[in-house]
């Protein structure tokens, strides 16, 4: 019945000449073969739309640029943002039971089809909880790489407003719209709307908001993935964590992990000798964000010195400039 929906809105939405629409519902027909293991179909079916998007002067899909859902229906342009990621699980660092996790929620919906057949259900509502710049944005954007899905990521300043009742309407169009179109639905900083529903600034608006999430989260039977990040678990409220089908956490990388993260970034064109160990003690209690920002600057410095190499002391000074103004913020009073 759904591919039969999705052919029905492909032709409609031709005839309409809703081009957006048209390349949306063509992404979907090609998540979908791609999912039952049909991957030289769906990938000759994302090269047509990619040509057809090019021959009308607009990026393709792994172009990174934010592209359009479609035609404005309603107030749902204004809510979701989106984008065809191309990013892969290879390109992270992680942990082994973090990776492993990651890999089995891949691993699962590339099998939703067998698993459905045999009243199972893949994993595809995830909770990320852990301090910022730990990968938990990335993952999103890898989890719809992975799955040649969009990345739908939910615009808190869109969604959230004063007045009473609205919030919880549009929450309504974002999880009707993960029926319609099967992607990563992120939403960020998700204690904005997942607080505790017993702290003392509460408000009613802000437990109706909470109180509508759980019962939509709870009812979606979508094929979508519903991914939610917080820098702040301990203000979410507990029945939220029952609603999800796994809770990922993320923490700051420790020196192995540093150590790889920059001779990934920086090894092609690091001098031979580098103790990245050393480097790595020096670097710790940065996030992986705040490491890919230094391993960014020193390459900066490279091309702008036109310097042919990088040498340890390079990378030192850059990691040590990024420590002190880290140790500096942290001081400042509240």
């Amino acid at each position: 019945m759904a591919i039969a929906n999705q052919l029905i809105a492909l032709l409609k939405s031709h005839n309409e000449g809703d081009n957006e629409r048209f390349y949306s519902v063509a992404m979907q027909l090609a998540a979908h073969e791609a999912k039952i293991g049909h991957g030289k179909l769906a990938e000759e079916l994302r090269d047509l739309v990619d040509q057809a998007k090019t021959r009308r002067g607009q990026p393709p899909r792994d172009s990174g640029k934010t592209i359009p859902i479609g035609r404005p229906r309603g107030e749902l342009a204004g809510l979701l943002s989106a984008s065809w990621p191309k990013h892969r699980l290879g390109e992270m660092v992680l942990d082994e039971h973090l990776g492993y996790r990651l890999n089995r929620v891949i691993r699962e919906q590339r099998n939703a089809s067998r698993l459905l057949a045999h009243g199972l259900s893949p994993r595809r509502k995830l909770l990320l909880m852990g301090p910022p710049g730990t990968g938990k944005t990335l993952t999103a954007s890898v989890l719809a790489g992975e799955l040649g899905l969009p990345l739908f990521q939910v615009r808190l300043d869109g969604l959230i407003t004063k007045y009473m009742g609205e919030t919880a309407a549009k929450l309504r169009q974002v999880f009707d719209a993960t029926g319609c179109t099967r992607g990563v639905y992120f939403f960020d900083e998700f204690d904005a709307i997942g607080s505790q529903r017993s702290l003392e600034n509460d408000v009613g608006e802000v437990r109706r908001i909470l109180n509508s999430f759980l019962q939509m989260i709870e009812q979606d039977e979508s094929h979508s993935l519903i991914v939610a990040a917080t820098n702040h678990p301990e203000i979410l409220d507990q029945a939220l964590l029952r609603r999800f089908d796994d809770i990922l956490y993320y923490g700051l990388p420790n020196d192995a992990q540093i150590a790889a993260l920059l001779k990934t970034r920086l090894g092609g064109r690091a001098q031979k000798g580098i103790s990245w160990k050393r480097l790595a003690e020096k670097a710790r209690g940065l996030s992986y964000a705040e490491i890919v920002r230094t391993c960014d600057e020193v390459l900066k410095e490279v091309v702008m010195e036109q310097k042919g190499s990088i040498g340890e002391p390079d990378i030192r000074q850059a990691i040590e400039e990024r420590v002190y103004a880290k140790s500096h913020f942290n001081k400042q009073p509240s």
